[in-house]
């Protein structure tokens, strides 16, 4: 029978604060933060809370539109017609955000996305949802499924722009993630999300992510404001070798927003060291192994494992291999057996997939008798 196992491992060298206890404020009712190379979660606050995500949902069409650039459905010369719908919807006459495309003009892909990325552009969203899918309400069915696919299971999108619509929601931890795969997986598009202004139609627009004019480091990505949920930003910075993500959602006015925001990303580069607790290959611990030659069998991660941790009110990092136990002899190596889950406080800040270091062959049968006596004992008592 098996059983979900954890093992403890105290980690005296690292830190991390208290149960219970404040390591940072900030005045957003949801907020989400993670380093980049890690994924250690440094910051989480109602993060699955769903809200309206306003304009920060272009960062899904724009994660759509990349995808279709990535796989060879499209190229960046590529242009897309403006119809009366996207001009009407999302144009000048809409006074909204706008790149004021002209009714039935023709934009070349890239320039769309500019118009997207920095201008925030509405028209330049539908121009696209309507090229790429025959009609917006199309391209929105696709950014959801979309999402699915990238393991966001809260976000539900009903149009390109992010414009109000009933049942459109996403969260503060989807959005974080949905931000560092951006970064990620498409690093050639990515570097328009630090691009300060953008010409179009003889009209200049600053990007409007109030982060890019501060001294943090930051080069990336979105604002968002609607009446039902406040001011939102998802946003990122490099600096010191380390590169985090935040989404802040909630805020009430743009002033608020760009402080928090600036505080919270700050806090998160100056504010956590980086430990590496495991070497590569280094032998992590070890799950126990049913009918064995051996009575266990050793694991370990893919590479080296690093977190990072609190520089203030040091204490201990708690951290357990966790696993469906114990295994079946024989075991192959190199087969993905369980997780090391660290925990900051009650929180858990990051979970690491452990594999097997060795093969375990069959024990003779005397050892295989006994293990059968004692599990069924153990089994008994679970």
């Amino acid at each position: 029978m098996a059983t979900r196992v954890a093992a403890a491992i105290f980690l005296a060298f690292s830190t991390v604060i208290p149960a219970g206890a404040e390591i940072f404020e900030t005045r957003a009712p949801q907020a989400f933060m993670v380093d980049a190379e890690t994924g250690t979660i440094l910051f989480s606050k109602d993060a699955d809370k769903p809200f309206p995500p306003a304009s920060l949902a272009k960062l899904m069409t724009m994660e759509l539109t990349f995808q279709a650039i990535k796989s060879g459905r499209y190229t960046m010369d590529d242009t897309f017609v403006v119809s009366e719908n996207a001009w009407r919807k999302g144009g000048a006459p809409s006074r909204g955000s706008t790149m004021f495309a002209a009714v039935k003009s023709t934009i070349r892909l890239e320039d769309l996305i500019q118009g997207v990325v920095v201008q925030s552009a509405n028209d330049g969203c539908i121009v696209i949802a309507e090229g790429m899918a025959g009609s917006e309400e199309n391209f929105a069915a696709q950014m959801t499924e979309r999402a699915r696919a990238l393991g966001l299971k809260t976000s539900v999108l009903k149009n390109a722009t992010g414009l109000p619509a009933e049942g459109q929601v996403m969260t503060a931890r989807e959005l974080t993630q949905l931000a560092v795969h951006i970064w990620r997986e498409y690093p050639e598009f990515y570097k328009y999300y630090s691009q300060r202004e953008f010409t179009w139609n003889k009209i200049t627009q600053r990007n409007r992510n109030p982060l890019l004019a501060l001294d943090i480091g930051a080069d990336g990505m979105k604002t968002g404001f609607t009446e039902e949920s406040g001011y939102a930003i998802v946003g990122a910075v490099n600096r010191n070798g380390r590169r985090v993500f935040a989404t802040l959602s909630g805020m009430a006015s743009e002033r608020e927003r760009a402080e928090e925001a600036r505080k919270l990303l700050d806090w998160g580069i100056t504010g956590f060291q980086r430990s590496e607790i495991f070497a590569k290959d280094e032998i992590v611990g070890h799950a126990q192994v049913y009918g064995g030659e051996k009575p266990s069998v050793a694991l370990k991660a893919e590479g080296p494992v690093a977190l990072l941790v609190p520089s203030a009110n040091r204490d201990k990092v708690i951290a357990r291999i966790v696993y469906e136990g114990p295994l079946v002899a024989p075991v192959a190596p190199g087969t993905k057996v369980g997780s090391l889950k660290v925990w900051m406080g009650d929180s858990l800040s990051q979970e690491t997939p452990l594999y097997t270091a060795e093969a375990v062959g069959v024990g003779p049968l005397h050892s295989r008798a006994l293990d059968a006596i004692g599990e069924l004992l153990v089994g008994w008592m679970r």
